[in-house]
């Protein structure tokens, strides 16, 4: 088992030898519970089969290095309030988890922390929900200020609701779930009063963040570029369409939460035009709520954006739900449905792993889309000629035009508008210049500022 050196320091999961945590390579249990005769959804609403949301739950163990050493759907006729699992399929498990030597067991639900305790004590092996591993891979992934405090925050947000339970390493500084040993139950009252006031600390340092964030917003809007925000399902692809745009190294691999720290880059587009391009966390189905509040500073670029790109994987077997999901956080965000419309562009990306008849569904459905959807791949290029095409359309719908009479004296007005806007008509006759000039409305506002 390696040391705690050999995975750098400050890694949130530790040794064995702690005690309080679990190491990267510990032998886990996935389980993913399917309510037989669970409440059917709604019309025209997208539901995963259980297959596919076990394979999501597995990657997400997978990208914090837990071995898959057993995997099953758990078909329930009922929740049961204690355990969640009936007797019968806690029984199943536990012999399981003893002859498998099983170290830690993900279910993919909400636990309640009662639930959560009691599957510990019955099963004697370190138990996380949905909630709790999404945290564990935040924790390790965040590397901004900004970043490892809204993790931080989430962390804390999501223990207190859990002193049931125990709790430990409320002196570590950052990461860490720290959902596992500790102190016992005695203390919970101490830890309380310790979480509150890091949760207190946390929030008036995120605050300082966000007015340095606004600051620099400001700064941009002195000189602004048009925003342009990838948004979309976890390792969708963002981070390579991204890298492949900008000629940036963003961290991008096949796996869940590659991306977590915003990161923002000015690109040129083909007709000379510079945007701000802007990736984004990815989303994912059950988002903890409480990291959907944590992390609405990071999406703030979002609802500042000219353009949302929704970038799509459309080889997955569930990109109709991933596809729902996402414009369901964008709706809590308070990006409406028409706003969706009238200002997205829709990146269906890895046709480079379709076959060749799903890649044809796939341009007859493109080419019949109410809205602009550009199939491509980031990884080899395709597509993205096109996709730089439609980002200047939806920008030019934006732009506001300007009528404008200026003396022949002022050329300093005439050269700012040939350099803000796009100058689409010129006439000069002996009193004046006659112009008509399109702009960005950030721009339209200073140059009526420069009037005054």
């Amino acid at each position: 088992m390696p040391s705690r050196s050999e995975w750098g320091e400050g890694s949130h999961i530790h040794s064995a030898d702690d005690g309080d945590g679990f190491a990267r390579g510990e032998r886990c249990l996935v389980i993913h519970p399917h309510l037989k005769n669970a409440p059917q959804a709604d019309a025209g609403a997208f539901v995963r089969a259980p297959k596919a949301r076990l394979e999501e739950i597995i990657g997400l163990a997978q990208a914090i290095e837990l071995d898959i050493v057993g995997r099953e759907i758990a078909n329930l006729n009922a929740l049961k309030p204690g355990t969640y699992f009936g007797k019968g399929t806690l029984e199943r498990f536990e012999a399981l988890i003893q002859g498998r030597d099983v170290g830690v067991v993900i279910v993919d639900a909400q636990l309640s922390p009662v639930q959560q305790r009691n599957l510990e004590r019955a099963w004697m092996t370190k138990v996380l929900d949905r909630t709790g591993i999404i945290l564990e891979i935040f924790g390790e992934r965040a590397r901004t200020k900004e970043g490892r405090l809204q993790v931080d925050l989430a962390h804390l947000t999501y223990q207190r609701s859990r002193l049931v339970r125990s709790w430990t390493h409320l002196e570590r500084q950052r990461g860490g779930a720290g959902f596992m040993g500790g102190p016992g139950e005695s203390q919970i009252e101490i830890d309380r009063r310790l979480i509150d006031q890091r949760i207190a600390k946390l929030k008036r340092q995120l605050k300082e963040v966000k007015r340095t964030r606004e600051l620099h917003r400001a700064s941009r809007r002195k000189v602004p570029f048009p925003i342009v925000a990838l948004v979309g399902y976890t390792n969708a692809g963002k981070s390579t369409l991204f890298n492949r745009l900008t000629q940036a190294e963003v961290f991008a691999k096949d796996q869940l939460f590659a991306t977590l720290d915003p990161t923002m880059r000015g690109i040129d587009l083909p007709s000379g035009k510079s945007v701000i391009l802007s990736d984004t966390v990815g989303f994912i189905s059950d988002l903890p709520h409480e990291l959907v509040e944590a992390f609405h500073a990071t999406l703030e670029e979002v609802l500042e954006a000219q353009v949302i790109v929704h970038v799509r994987d459309v080889s997955h077997p569930d990109t109709e739900a991933q596809k729902a999901d996402v414009e369901d956080v964008l709706k809590t965000l308070g990006i409406n449905d028409e706003r969706q419309h009238a200002h997205m562009i829709e990146v269906r990306n890895k046709i480079d792993q379709l076959r060749p008849e799903d890649l044809e569904i796939q341009i007859n459905l493109a080419a019949r889309a109410d809205h602009p959807v550009v199939l491509m791949s980031a990884v080899t290029g395709q597509g993205v000629d096109d996709f730089l095409a439609h980002v200047e359309a939806q920008l030019s719908q934006t732009l506001e035009t300007l009528e404008l009479r200026l003396d022949h004296a002022d050329g300093k007005t005439l050269s700012w508008l040939y350099a803000h806007g796009d100058v689409v008509e010129r006439h000069d006759d002996e009193d004046a210049v006659h112009i008509t000039v399109k702009m960005d409305p950030a721009n339209a506002r200073r140059f009526e500022q420069r009037k005054v």
